[in-house]
């Protein structure tokens, strides 16, 4: 009876080859082919920001700068960072892009706004005229501006069977530099530059995100800025 059934098992080519991919999806599972790896760098140019100075004021989100084709992730950016930044650094009383919008708008400054960064995208300078405006209206002393310089995502195909693609290699890499500007005196008062890698080998259709990618700078950020030491990190997807 045995030697009937692996006679028409072994008859079957499409079911021969379904056991044979179950068969190589576990091997590389528990060969340990997949996993998470993460590579950063920060470079921090310490300013003349006094921590207990940041901790006594409000910090503002305003609109991040992205590079072309990155425009519709302004948001998602910032909000990313304000989500980690609330959770690890409890400290800091800290004020949303939609509620920097939302206070920009309600007072017609929107036309100043605009024009303001008109004026960046030229000369990376924020006008101090209009920058003490929003600081106001947000009732901020500090605003912080994030640039995004580089975001690239792609896959590739690390482990095959029979022209299956079993495992795949997610890769994304973003670097972005993180600015917080101070409202009354027009300055730069503490910057960071970070290049962070991810790479995921995985058997899933899960790419490596955006919000993934931004996440984990906004770690970095929330263990280097000045003041009280930060809350553990929440585990990431992927941990």
């Amino acid at each position: 009876m045995a030697a009937g059934q692996s006679h028409r098992l072994f008859r079957d080519p499409a079911r021969a080859l379904r056991h044979g991919i179950l068969a190589a999806v576990a091997c590389a599972l528990l060969s340990g082919c997949t996993g998470l790896v993460v590579y950063s760098t920060a470079d921090t140019q310490v300013g003349t920001i006094d921590p207990g100075l940041l901790q006594a004021n409000r910090l503002a989100f305003i609109t991040p700068s992205t590079i072309t084709g990155k425009e519709e992730d302004k948001q998602a950016l910032a909000l990313a960072f304000a989500s980690v930044l609330s959770e690890r650094r409890p400290d800091l009383q800290l004020v949303s892009l939609a509620e920097t919008l939302s206070a920009i708008n309600a007072d017609g400054l929107s036309e100043h706004y605009r024009d303001m960064y008109d004026d960046y995208r030229d000369t990376g300078i924020f006008r101090s005229d209009i920058l003490r405006e929003v600081g106001k209206v947000t009732h901020s002393r500090f605003l912080i501006q994030l640039k995004l310089a580089e975001f690239e995502q792609d896959s590739a195909g690390r482990w095959s069977m029979l022209g299956f693609r079993l495992v795949e290699t997610k890769r994304a890499h973003m670097r972005l530099f993180f600015q917080i500007w101070d409202s009354v005196t027009g300055r730069i008062v503490w910057e960071s530059l970070h290049e962070l890698s991810m790479a995921n080998d995985t058997y899933t259709e899960r790419a490596v995100t955006f919000r993934d990618v931004a996440r984990r700078i906004a770690n970095d950020v929330a263990d280097l800025l000045p003041g009280h030491p930060p809350s553990p990190p929440f585990p990431e997807e992927g941990e």
